[in-house]
């Protein structure tokens, strides 16, 4: 058990891989001689040559693409996205290849591709750096979509990425990029389970990537008002783990799910309604969601205002209890 950043634990977890199989490689710009944008991959061009950790042309949808052909020759490529907003030039090849391949052919080719995108905003980013695209992913048919919020969930669910014969895309909050945390290799994690990380009685808190940190400080605060509240880390965002989120809210009667993401026709929407169906009877009170507002991603300035944060997750779980906030109050 060692102490390291969320960054030094995926790039363990990288180089572990490297190491255990010739047939997995790393593609992306500038992930070679620079390390990444984030230094995710620093030093395993060293380690590895250049035809195993590979420099792309600046061209997202040709990473793919090539990406698409190493899987299909039994390869197990993991791709690097610099940042959220420019993965759109290649959701052509996710959307139309990768996830349908599997499918396509009969169950004959597999897709043991992993595409590692940073996501997320609260680093100081424009739009097109610090966005939130899970749901345009979770919402196709044929992709496992991952999301991690510590540096031992980063290395164990990257090994397991790696190692899943299905395309899986692992979404790396980046503001969570410097926290650190005890990390264990062989500690080991699936690709479908939710994980309940605080177990309370007043109302269930919903949360993933970086957004897990803010739910978790929000139950401390709200031990002060005489709160005490459950924390669920969903880390599987398709396919969700319904049962853990029902058993939850089965024993507080209560629901708050919040993510940075716009809350329209978003994975609140959908775990909210995964409940209703659930455990309707169970509920004393309509869900709650705190997201991210229906916007482009504002301008810096303005992004401490645009995620959410403690107060607003509080004075929703206020509502769910029947209370007045104090916050709102004021």
């Amino acid at each position: 058990m060692t102490t390291m950043t969320m960054a030094a634990a995926l790039n363990a977890a990288l180089g572990d891989a490297l190491a255990e199989d010739g047939d997995v490689l790393l593609i992306g710009e500038d992930i070679g001689t620079l390390g990444g944008v984030f230094r995710i991959t620093d030093g395993l061009k060293d380690r590895f040559g250049a035809e195993r950790v590979i420099d792309s042309p600046l061209a997202e949808s040709g990473i793919l693409g090539t990406c698409v052909g190493m899987a299909y020759h039994g390869l197990r490529p993991v791709a690097e996205i610099q940042f959220d907003g420019f993965v759109f030039p290649a959701v052509d090849q996710i959307v139309t290849q990768v996830s349908r391949l599997h499918y396509r052919t009969g169950g004959r080719v597999r897709m043991p591709l992993t595409l590692r995108i940073p996501v997320g905003g609260g680093i100081g980013a424009v739009e097109h750096h610090s966005e939130s695209p899970e749901a345009y992913f979770a919402h196709t048919p044929g992709l496992r979509v991952v999301t991690v919020a510590d540096p031992q969930d980063a290395y164990s669910t990257m090994r397991a990425a790696i190692a899943c014969d299905d395309p899986v895309i692992l979404l790396e909050p980046k503001r969570r990029y410097w926290g650190t945390g005890e990390m264990d290799t062989s500690l080991t994690a699936d690709l479908d389970s939710a994980r309940v990380l605080r177990e309370g009685r007043d109302a269930t808190l919903v949360a993933y990537g970086p957004l897990v940190v803010t739910a978790l400080e929000a139950a401390v605060a709200a031990e002060d008002d005489g709160i005490d509240l459950e924390v669920i880390d969903l880390r599987s965002l398709s396919p969700l783990d319904r049962d853990t989120v029902a058993a939850s809210v089965r024993r507080t009667g209560r629901l708050v799910v919040t993510h940075e993401a716009p809350g329209s026709v978003s994975l609140a929407s959908e775990v909210i309604t995964a409940a209703v169906e659930d455990c309707f009877a169970h509920l004393e009170a309509a869900p709650e969601r705190v997201t991210g507002y229906d916007v482009p991603y504002p301008p810096a300035a303005l992004e401490e205002h645009h995620l959410p944060g403690i107060d607003r997750i509080l004075d929703a779980v206020d509502r769910t209890l029947g209370r007045r906030s104090s916050r709102e109050a004021a």
